[in-house]
């Protein structure tokens, strides 16, 4: 596979956004809905960086450009709620019930993901793609490597996450909400929307509309992922 070759825009650092992911955990509440998530997303973070390191992406460079713009996205909510800017509808669900006591840990991390990768995802592909001059195509391998270890942290997460048995009867509304969102589900559909919204590239109008539509759509399945449930 061709991989991307020509720099157009220069490209932070994993290094760089670690740091800004460390300040946070250091700075949040442990039980704050968004420092759920970021220890989840440092992880997920840390562990791209030892397989970049490891030499276990085809492109590190690529890899690289893919993990920082990811990155970004999310560091740009977190930027627009303090100051006092709307973020993204995708993340409004997660930073509205942050400190709601009804929402329980795992809900915070699968909301954050679900916006994470169902919106932010498909929009780092395209910046990606500008910043390196590439196609979509040329960053499907690094896509799924990065897949692959959400994958594999999610089921982590969960695990670690997950309430005792006794919590989780097949009538527990917890039961419910966890079978209703699926990762490689939404892994799917970013890889589409990502190469659909490239394609759209000289059409912004449309673009725009596009991109409107997935993030309200996202942002509406993270409100139904914070359901607050009883104890």
């Amino acid at each position: 596979m061709a991989h991307c070759e020509q720099v157009t825009r220069a490209v932070g650092t994993v290094d760089g956004v670690l740091s800004r992911m460390r300040a946070l955990d250091a700075t949040l509440p442990a039980r704050d809905g968004l420092a759920v998530f970021n220890r989840v997303y440092l992880a997920v973070t840390e562990a791209v960086d030892r397989h970049i390191d490891a030499g276990r992406f085809a492109d590190a460079r690529a890899a690289i450009a893919l993990d920082v713009r990811f990155a970004e996205r999310y560091l740009a909510a977190v930027d627009a709620v303090d100051g006092d800017r709307r973020p993204p509808a995708c993340w409004r669900p997660l930073f509205q019930f942050r400190r709601h006591p009804g929402v329980r840990p795992l809900q915070f991390a699968l909301a954050g993901i679900n916006a994470h990768i169902g919106h932010d995802l498909a929009l780092a592909v395209v910046d990606t793609c500008r910043t390196l001059g590439c196609e979509p195509v040329e960053l499907e391998d690094e896509f799924d490597r990065v897949g692959d270890l959400l994958v594999s942290l999610e089921e982590r997460i969960r695990d670690d996450l997950m309430p005792g048995p006794d919590l989780l009867q097949i009538a527990d509304p917890l039961t419910h909400l966890l079978g209703s969102w699926s990762l490689e589900r939404a892994r799917d559909a970013t890889w589409a929307a990502a190469r659909a919204l490239w394609a759209l590239r000289r059409l912004p109008d449309v673009a725009e509309e596009f991109t409107e539509r997935l993030d309200a759509a996202v942002g509406f399945a993270g409100r139904m992922l914070l359901t607050p449930l009883p104890d």
